[in-house]
């Protein structure tokens, strides 16, 4: 990061230091972040000079920068486009909706939407499996899997049976932890704990420079995503009295308001495209930010 100008800034720059060290960044996934984070809800498209000085915050060099935006090229994630010396990179139909499906997970509050059984019909029933574990599922035998009651993908074809829980808090909780790994998800929740609540603090008061508070939502949104999305996200009740995941999302919640106001200033002073500079707010960020409201408290 670059020399910080005040002491709030010099101690963001100490904590983002050991957080780099303790959960160091792939450039493409930190990439994919920038994506997710600042240019999607803006139009997604942004200059390739933006992505590597915001890279660059976090000692993700230039030459890895060009690497990985290459490779999410030939991966079908963006689309590169010049005008004149400047090379933009847009995202493809297919991730934008990839990113969309994600941001909703992330700023939605979480839907306690009942358990269904799902047994698969398709042929590759590797694959299909693959797909409701991504979805939360727990595999019970060769074609049959259990989980919360979301939306299974269109591409597995299945039997999907609605199940009432049972009327025992613990019997369900002892059925959870039978099934689930729920352990490293909780210490995933923790370590995010750790990280990010030394580093923002609950009083308001505190404020970061513009590049700084980018820095740190993007921090912030990197690992939360990393840690909630691999979470399988099962109904309250179904989870131990002291589930960490609770106080993570109201971290991220409240942490994500706070750092709003002076990253989204920033991104609307330097983030460009062919067009000109990307907008400090459009209605995508503003219901983001409605979102996460009633969960910061």
């Amino acid at each position: 990061m670059t020399a910080a100008t005040n002491p709030e800034d010099a101690r963001a720059s100490e904590l983002i230091r050991r957080i780099l060290d303790e959960s160091p960044l792939k450039a493409a996934s930190f990439i994919v972040t920038i994506y997710g984070d600042v240019v999607e809800p803006r139009g997604g498209i942004a200059w390739i000079g933006n992505l590597i000085e915001t890279c660059a915050d976090v000692g993700i060099s230039e030459t890895l920068v060009r690497t990985a935006v290459s490779r999410l090229v030939a991966a079908g994630q963006l689309t590169g486009e010049r005008e004149g010396r400047r090379s933009y990179y847009r995202l493809s139909r297919s991730a934008g909706s990839e990113f969309a499906a994600a941001a909703r997970v992330l700023f939605s509050a979480p839907e306690d939407s009942g358990w269904q059984f799902v047994h698969v019909k398709a042929p590759a029933v590797e694959d299909a499996m693959q797909a409701l574990k991504r979805a939360g599922h727990a595999r019970l035998n060769d074609r049959l899997a259990v989980g919360p009651a979301r939306a299974v993908t269109a591409t597995v074809p299945a039997l999907i049976f609605r199940a009432e829980p049972p009327q025992d808090p613990k019997a369900l909780q002892e059925f959870a932890s039978e099934y689930w790994d729920l352990t490293v998800h909780a210490e995933a929740y923790a370590v995010f704990l750790a990280q990010f609540g030394a580093l923002l603090s609950p009083d308001a008061s505190v404020s970061y420079s513009p590049s700084v508070a980018l820095t740190i939502r993007l921090l912030l949104v990197h690992r939360f995503r990393a840690v909630h999305l691999h979470d399988p996200r099962l109904p309250s009740g179904a989870l131990p009295d002291d589930w960490p995941g609770k106080a993570a999302r109201q971290l991220f919640a409240r942490a994500y308001r706070q750092l709003s106001p002076a990253a989204d200033a920033h991104v609307a002073r330097t983030f460009v495209t062919a067009s000109g500079p990307l907008p400090a707010a459009t209605a995508a960020t503003d219901l983001r930010l409605e979102m996460l409201t009633h969960e910061a408290f």
